[in-house]
């Protein structure tokens, strides 16, 4: 998954490369016609004229008694007399484009990308005939593609990422049979996906996500035998997904996440995309298993299926995946029986870059293997809550140095939670509660948290806590209680027993810190003398993703980056959770959520994700 960030922009820069060698060869005779260097001079000019703050003075060398090939960002060929491309990227620019724009008829590069430049995108960009790559991303523009850009008949690179644009995608764009790179992801865009796309047979990366894009996936996507990198994510698409996507040998990157797309995986599509690195299918609703063949793909880095409606079992194979860094197929209906039922975790063991493993919120049922710990120390994250587990947490666990979240909660675990857990020392958040555990919490998980540097949740502890106390009568309950400061209910300092509405504050505190990010225990972090729950109540409902933890979104949305709007359906099971964990986090006792109560709200809001 890491170095798939690095294939597309290597590949970007290759393209940029070959178009710059050819910007510098001499102009044909005659090419200049009734234009000259002046015409371009007095478009330039223009340019400047709308640009409202210039916060590096990069247009300062852009004066009248010098040529604008001496111009910053601006490169003329070889002859002086054209100028062929304009690179004004990063400089924080605000203002907005002039159409005179389009007076640069021998503009073969446009670089205008991460600036604040707002307004439209001149419709006279349609008359750049020689126009190859247009990057205008990270800006601030809005309104419509101007469809008659499909006039650029040679644009291989059309990135306008990040932006405002509205509208539907014009079909005209399925004209520009050059085009290579078309990214319109992180806009407004609206209506459906053009059929006319498909007619883009040089195309390797279509990036349409996070946008409001409805109906029907076009099966003519399927003609598109070069696309490396497909990304439909954050969008309302419906129906099946169209067969032949799934015949595109080339695909590197298959991103359909949080949709409404249902129907059943292909069997068998694995055998047919051998080189697939990343596949995100989840929060959608798709039946039937997991794929067989997806076990299959050697070179896979990213597998995610989670919140979905998918049934049956793991399928063998998982041995295969060599690359696999992150496998999430939470929040489906995965089922495994008998003691041995979790045997196929083991079958991962020697993966050597896993780093994310998510299981939670299925019908899996069976013990932990003991070996366990022989998972890859590469290991941060491991999901197994809410499922069917039983039996005893194998000591084994505490072999996996690299975990920093721990989540076993809602099982039916028994027993004590083994010493070794304390080996975790990048332990961040352990989850525990809902299960059968008794006896004592072990000294070396609270030194985990002598230095508040851990985060780790008490909800269900309550039971451990009281047992501490009763089977250690010198025990008091402050030492029952160590490390767990930023959690304990207020009432407890008065000297109440613990108890289920402590264990509601305590999850009430958790939730907030799982979204969050914070720590209860630093408030240094919300920049103000308050606790958590305070803190998030500050922000409550309106300004809730001012307090939701980024990297929360981008395990969630997978696409989403900060700035840009949430889907609403995100938004709302956002503000909704944040909800229940102020509700649970009141001071008074009386005054909190019930367990019951919880569970049928955090059900509600899965449903309403998944439908």
């Amino acid at each position: 998954m890491m170095a798939l960030s690095r294939v597309f922009p290597v590949f970007y820069l290759a393209i940029v490369l070959v178009l710059y060698c050819q910007c510098q060869s001499p102009a044909p005779v005659g090419e200049s016609a009734s234009l000259d260097i002046l015409t371009d001079k007095e478009a330039l000019t223009a340019f400047k004229s709308l640009i409202a703050t210039d916060p590096s003075n990069s247009l300062s060398s852009w004066g009248q008694q010098s040529s604008p090939c001496n111009w910053t960002g601006v490169t003329c060929n070889k002859s002086g007399q054209r100028v062929v491309a304009l690179s004004l990227g990063d400089l924080g620019l605000t203002g907005s484009i002039t159409p005179h724009l389009g007076n640069l008829s021998f503009l073969r590069f446009l670089y205008l990308q991460n600036n604040k430049l707002a307004g439209t995108l001149p419709d006279r960009i349609g008359a750049l005939s020689r126009l190859q790559v247009v990057n205008i991303s990270s800006n601030l523009i809005e309104g419509p593609i101007p469809p008659n850009i499909s006039r650029c008949s040679d644009l291989m690179v059309l990135d306008l990422t990040s932006n405002q644009i509205s509208g539907g995608i014009p079909p005209e764009l399925g004209a520009l049979s050059n085009l290579q790179i078309l990214n319109l992801n992180k806009n407004q865009l609206s209506g459906t996906i053009p059929p006319s796309i498909g007619n883009l047979s040089s195309l390797t990366t279509l990036n349409l996500a996070t946008n409001s894009l409805g109906g029907l996936i076009p099966s003519n996507l399927g003609r598109l035998q070069n696309l490396k990198k497909l990304e439909l994510s954050i969008n309302i698409l419906t129906g099946n997904v169209p067969q032949p996507l799934y015949n595109i040998s080339s695909l590197v990157f298959f991103a359909l996440a949080s949709n409404r797309l249902w129907g059943k995986i292909p069997s068998d599509f694995g055998n047919n995309l051998p080189d697939l690195i990343d596949f995100n299918f989840c929060i959608n609703n798709f039946t039937g298993g997991i794929p067989g063949s997806l076990h299959n793909l050697t070179k896979v880095k990213s597998i995610r299926l989670s919140w979905n409606l998918l049934e049956g079992s793991v399928p063998g194979g998982l041995e295969n995946l060599r690359d696999l860094e992150m496998y999430n197929i939470g929040f489906n209906r995965i089922v495994s029986s008998g003691d041995s039922g979790l045997s196929f975790i083991t079958s991962l063991s020697n993966i050597s870059h896993l780093q994310y493993l998510a299981l939670d919120g299925n019908l899996l049922e069976g013990r932990i293997p003991k070996d366990i710990g022989n998972l890859s120390t590469t290991l941060t994250k491991l999901y197994l809550g809410g499922n069917r587990i039983y039996g005893n947490l194998p000591p084994s666990i505490g072999r996996l140095r690299g975990l920093a979240l721990l989540n076993v909660s809602h099982n039916l675990i028994s027993g004590e939670v083994p010493d070794e857990i304390g080996q975790l020392d990048q332990l961040q958040m352990l989850g525990l509660a809902g299960n059968k555990l008794s006896g004592q919490i072990p000294d070396s998980l609270g030194n985990l948290n002598d230095e508040m540097n851990a985060k780790v949740g008490d909800f269900g502890l309550a039971t451990l806590m009281v047992e501490t106390s009763t089977q250690q009568h010198s025990t008091t309950t402050t030492y029952g209680l160590k490390g767990s400061i930023g959690y304990i209910p207020p009432e407890y300092g008065l000297g109440v027993k613990p108890s289920p509405r402590g264990d509601v504050y305590s999850y009430g505190v958790m939730l907030l810190e799982l979204f969050t990010g914070k720590s209860p225990t630093r408030q240094e972090e919300f920049h103000r003398d308050v606790s958590l729950a305070e803190w998030v109540q500050s922000m409550f409902p309106v300004n809730t993703k001012e307090v939701v933890d980024p990297e929360l979104l981008l395990q969630v949305d997978g696409v989403h980056h900060a700035g840009l709007p949430l889907s609403p359906k995100i938004e709302q099971a956002l503000v909704s959770i944040l909800g229940i964990g102020l509700s649970c986090a009141i001071d008074s006792p009386e005054l909190r959520m019930n367990t019951r109560d919880i569970l049928q709200k955090l059900k509600s809001i899965k449903d309403t994700l998944i439908n």
